[in-house]
């Protein structure tokens, strides 16, 4: 089979970790080999050298979409879910992983994010007067062509998922059961 990256992006908290677990697990479940890599989990361990400047977020941005593709050469579907703020990032993810590259913008409010804030990070960035926080201090771009957009404003968590879930059947001809 042939293997894809599905690029998660869209600022804190609006849901791309969940969106990546679910879609993982849905993966497993039908037999196709797959990977969730999260944005928060690879800086803490593998990118723990790197700050939140753009120069630190293009070089984290970089070993991700490199990882991603390594993996895929080992044929694994990986599902990456990191807010990567910048389009150029993202673009220059794109071209390090190909033309099977799929980026999906989960569209929220700062407000429904802030609102919500389930790991305290927006708390944390405004009691601290944060200057590198993404989307309060720090800019987020949003996607200008993303191949799938999906607003969580007006689609829960198991909603998103289900779009996912059509996007990648009808894209990859894949046989998905929820």
């Amino acid at each position: 089979m042939k293997t894809f990256s599905i690029w998660i992006t869209g600022i804190s908290g609006a849901g791309k970790t969940t969106l990546a677990n679910n879609i993982n697990a849905v993966l497993n479940l039908n037999q196709y080999k797959s990977i969730a890599l999260d944005g928060d989990g690879i800086r803490k361990k593998m990118n723990k050298d790197l700050g939140y400047s753009i120069k630190d977020r293009d070089e984290n941005t970089r070993r991700i979409a490199c990882m991603s593709e390594l993996l895929s050469l080992q044929n694994l579907i990986t599902i990456v879910s990191v807010i990567s703020p910048m389009r150029n990032q993202r673009a220059y993810a794109k071209e390090i992983y190909g033309d099977d590259f799929n980026e999906v913008y989960l569209k929220a409010s700062l407000e429904q994010c802030i609102e919500r804030d389930i790991k305290g990070l927006y708390k944390q960035a405004l009691d601290r007067k944060d200057t590198d926080f993404t989307a309060l201090t720090s800019p987020y771009e949003e996607p200008e062509n993303p191949d799938l957009m999906i607003d969580v404003s007006v689609n829960n968590a198991k909603q998103a998922a289900q779009i996912l879930i059509e996007f990648l059947q009808k894209k990859y001809s894949l046989k998905l059961k929820p």
